[in-house]
């Protein structure tokens, strides 16, 4: 750990104001917008979509593949950021935050059991606000189908798990922590962070994420690891997109 020059509480906030900024702070603003647009819209929250992994060229797959392609890697460079930020005063940040393979068979048991703990349970939730009208229809994938769309999904599915658990939970908390900011508020910042940049999806959205994000900040900060809680993250959303667009084509409802 790195405290010859440590820094003040005034400069950690700004670092972490910044690197919101420029990565989940600015989808959880655009999202605030978002949902004031489908609010205001003619028609109805619950009969919009909300489109996951869309086409970009889908008349050009090759260029399609390379947009998607790029997306992903740049999508990985704030969680990469808050990495080298940690470095500087909780070095080494990989086994601050624990994302290192030592333990990988417990990560990924560990992993498999949260997802099932989120999921099942999300996937009620999220049945139920569609059925309130007060969540749009999330299309988890429109990518059309190529030889690359599963392995596209797969890859979005970690860089997004990577991004949100690094970001939301490892840096955002271990910061918190150095800022002696309260134990309440820290689990309110990364659970409220999380689900506002869900918005975008409804209130469903909204409160799913917002549970996921309180218990996977609990679930950090008692055993100091977020690998687990990035194999749950990708189970979730590789089954969502994975699962939706190889059941599309038999289930009309899907549709």
């Amino acid at each position: 750990m790195i405290d010859d020059q440590p820094l003040s509480r005034r400069l950690l906030g700004t670092e972490v104001l910044l690197v919101l900024g420029v990565s989940l702070g600015a989808s959880a603003i655009n999202s605030i917008l978002d949902i004031i647009s489908r609010l205001t819209a003619v028609k109805a929250l619950s009969q919009q979509q909300a489109t996951l992994n869309q086409s970009i060229t889908p008349d050009r797959p090759w260029l399609d593949l390379a947009y998607q392609l790029v997306s992903i890697g740049l999508g990985v460079v704030p969680a990469l950021l808050a990495i080298y930020l940690l470095d500087r005063t909780d070095a080494p940040a990989l086994k601050t935050i624990g994302l290192t393979r030592g333990r990988a068979g417990w990560d990924l048991g560990q992993g498999a059991g949260l997802a099932a703990l989120i999921g099942i349970p999300g996937l009620g939730l999220y049945l139920v606000a569609r059925a309130i009208g007060v969540n749009t229809t999330v299309v988890p994938a429109a990518l059309g189908q190529h030889w690359w769309t599963v392995p596209v999904l797969l890859l979005s599915a970690g860089q997004n798990a990577v991004l949100e658990e690094v970001v939301v939970v490892g840096y955002l908390l271990v910061r918190l922590e150095r800022m002696r900011v309260s134990l309440p508020l820290m689990l309110a910042a990364s659970a409220i962070l999380r689900g506002t940049y869900h918005l975008y999806q409804g209130f469903g959205g909204f409160a799913g994420n917002l549970v996921m994000g309180l218990v996977f900040a609990l679930v950090f900060l008692r055993i100091r690891r977020v690998a687990p809680l990035v194999v749950a993250h990708t189970i979730l959303d590789t089954v969502a997109f994975v699962g939706y667009a190889a059941l599309k084509p038999y289930l009309s409802w899907l549709s």
